[in-house]
């Protein structure tokens, strides 16, 4: 006979597995949003690299006209939709109905990221030409790149890190250090920092992470374009009667294009020192 009886105490509050939730990256694009449609026309003007001219001989200016470039993006519907039997969510720990509608949110709020992602991928600058662990002369390179297409240093240039060259960056002392840079404080990092002009954000959902052949990126936020339907994502929650089970959908119509291609600037860069070892 046993001289314990042991008891097992399942917590009703559940506990979030660990996975990218929400849009990171469209506050860091041009967006916009339409009401019916499924296309979202982006204009880009300039004045076609035109220079200064003096009168002409009959004594009028020389007119010109802008450059006006009209790029497309094309929206697509995206849905989640999660159901769970009445007596599933009946045996189950915690509330698995508000469960299905978290998660549900945050599949699209990936999706989004993913978008923006693959359109930045379409560029076709880069800053060296072999993958290399991050270090200051590369991402100073990656800038270069960038600054020398007359990308404004405006507060609107982006850097997207996989987290091993996050690990990397911050073993520059030109980047943490308080001898080179004012404010060491990184109050949000490694979500996103400041550093050299350029708002820093480290994103799990990069091409290549945690491997040799890590992508990262430096780009303005007017090379990139998001679209999405003015209302946003459409959330809805219910109950069949019928087959007696609880389900929630997310719905989305969205979609990315690269705008500039100026404006973008890859990195190959090798993480693999810093991958998970068994």
């Amino acid at each position: 006979m046993a001289d314990t009886a042991p008891v097992t105490l399942y917590r009703n509050e559940l506990i979030a597995g660990f996975e990218r939730g929400g849009s990171a990256l469209r506050e860091t694009c041009t967006t916009e949003g339409m009401v019916k449609g499924n296309q979202i026309v982006f204009d880009i003007v300039d004045s076609g690299g035109a220079s200064a001219v003096t009168r002409g001989a009959s004594g009028n200016i020389p007119a010109r006209t802008d450059n006006n470039t009209q790029v497309t993006c094309t929206l697509e519907e995206w849905h989640d939709l999660a159901k769970k039997t009445n007596f599933n969510i009946f045996q189950s720990q915690g509330n698995q109905r508000a469960v299905m509608q978290d998660t549900t949110i945050k599949v699209m709020g990936r999706k989004a990221d993913d978008q923006i992602i693959t359109a930045l991928n379409t560029g076709t600058l880069y800053a060296g030409l072999a993958a290399a662990t991050l270090s200051l002369s590369k991402a100073m390179h990656a800038v270069s790149v960038v600054l020398s297409n007359n990308v404004p240093l405006d507060n609107n240039v982006n850097g997207l890190l996989t987290p091993a060259a996050f690990a990397y960056l911050m073993q520059v002392n030109e980047v943490t250090s308080k001898d080179f840079v004012t404010d060491t404080k990184m109050v949000n990092a490694p979500r996103m920092f400041m550093w050299a002009g350029i708002r820093w954000m480290v994103h799990t959902g990069l091409p290549g992470a945690g491997t040799n052949a890590e992508t990262l990126f430096v780009y303005h936020k007017a090379a990139i374009g998001h679209g999405m339907d003015t209302g946003g994502m459409d959330v809805k929650m219910g109950y069949h009667d019928e087959q007696d089970y609880s389900w929630a959908r997310c719905t989305g119509y969205m979609g990315a294009k690269l705008l500039q291609n100026a404006g973008v600037c890859k990195i190959r860069h090798d993480g693999s020192a810093y991958a998970a070892t068994a």
